[in-house]
């Protein structure tokens, strides 16, 4: 007996890997060769598609397609009717299966409601991507990006709280406490 939930009204395809406490909610399609890792949450009316790789506590929200070519580490969180790519350059009449590009969603990063990823980009670990964004390059390790093209406008602490360093390039997150130190144009926790 699986130690995960189906609603009935989902289509689970043989050859998916679902590890325990996952829940897979109404009128959602995962695909031969996917794997879900453990407590991940998918929202109703979402796709998987062959050889996805979700981590750990991946909830993906109402509506989202998750194309080949996309692996999310644990602790990502996929808004609601966000857009993965896998082809730069889709044709109806050209077969470019061949050409899908991947795309690394790294842990503890966030993906805003309706934004868009275009494919062959890696959203950095606890970056948070603004609803409606388009992302057409890679966005760095606790980056905030907004906007169409997605430009960087500050820092994000792994709690999802906006960074405000000092002179001497300290942040404190204000519900975590944890410090954070920006140097060289790069932030890490310390």
């Amino acid at each position: 007996m699986a130690d995960y939930f189906v609603h009935e009204t989902a289509v689970i395809d043989d050859g998916c890997q679902i590890a325990s406490g996952v829940k897979i909610w109404h009128f959602c399609h995962l695909m031969p060769g996917c794997v879900i890792g453990e407590n991940c949450n998918i929202g109703q009316n979402s796709m998987i598609a062959p050889d996805v790789v979700l981590g750990k506590n991946v909830k993906v929200q109402n509506n989202v397609s998750i194309y080949s070519g996309v692996v999310c580490e644990d602790d990502v969180f996929l808004g609601p009717s966000m857009v993965f790519t896998n082809v730069v350059n889709p044709r109806s009449a050209v077969n470019r299966k061949d050409q899908f590009r991947k795309t690394l969603v790294r842990q503890g990063a966030t993906i805003g409601a309706n934004a868009t990823i275009i494919c062959g980009c890696e959203i950095g670990r606890y970056a948070f991507v603004g609803a409606g964004a388009v992302v057409t390059k890679s966005v760095p390790d606790y980056a905030l990006v907004v906007g169409n093209p997605a430009r960087q406008t500050g820092w994000m602490s792994e709690y999802g709280h906006r960074l405000h360093f000092d002179e001497e390039g300290k942040a404190v997150c204000p519900e975590s406490k944890a410090q954070y130190l920006l140097k060289e144009n790069k932030v890490n926790k310390i």
